[in-house]
């Protein structure tokens, strides 16, 4: 802990300042990998075969009530509003999946983007923090004493290097949390798009199905 704190005590205050972002990443990444491995998740596959046999079989609501079974999964709120609607004509299920899939979308992507934001403002930080422990360094020789300049250029070149070292971390660690939350959101995404497709069709079909003959 004393070298930790050292570390961070060398590095000035853009150390401190980079703490904090790397104290919001972290939050973030938690955040977004509870979102969308657990919260807005779920098999897809699985769920959508469910889905299938309950609408083939016509039990229309009992899809509807297997949907709010996983109230906050993305697919499954997705599949619900276009179910509730399945006997309301083949537009109406079409708008109801579509304003729905727009809704869910960004909950699932939300903050995903700005962990790149993060990662090029900490890197923009910690080279700021080098400069600044260059400046000083060469700044201290020029005015102290002989015996003074080794202490002080060894002093203000850990300030520089502390800094870059702690930026490009923040950056990297950014850098594989985005990819793996945005990789799983897309994921999401894909799958709401195709399974919502998939139900869209069959009730269109059904629905043509139901029409009196000669119509």
């Amino acid at each position: 802990m004393a070298e930790l704190g050292h570390f961070f005590e060398a590095g000035g205050w853009p150390m401190k300042l980079n703490l904090l972002f790397l104290l919001l990443s972290i939050a973030m990444v938690i955040d977004r990998i509870i979102a969308v491995f657990f919260k807005f998740n779920l098999n897809g596959e699985r769920f959508m075969a469910q889905v299938e046999k309950l609408v083939v079989s016509d039990n229309i609501d009992k899809a509807v009530k297997l949907c709010k079974a996983a109230p906050k999964a993305a697919l499954a709120r997705v599949l619900q509003a276009g179910l509730t609607r399945a006997n309301r004509g083949v537009l109406e299920l079409g708008n109801a999946i579509e304003e729905e899939t727009l809704a869910v979308t960004p909950q699932v992507m939300r903050r995903i983007p700005a962990l790149w934001s993060i990662a090029n403002i900490a890197v923009l930080i910690g080279l700021f923090g080098t400069v600044l422990g260059l400046i000083s360094a060469f700044g201290a020789i020029g005015a102290a004493a002989p015996e003074d300049k080794q202490r002080l250029l060894t002093e203000g070149i850990s300030e520089a290097l502390n800094n870059t070292a702690f930026g490009l971390f923040i950056a990297v660690f950014c850098i594989c949390g985005h990819l793996v939350v945005s990789s799983q959101g897309k994921r999401i995404i894909e799958e709401i798009e195709l399974h919502s497709l998939k139900l869209e069709n069959m009730l269109a079909r059904r629905a043509m199905a139901e029409l009196p003959e000669g119509r």
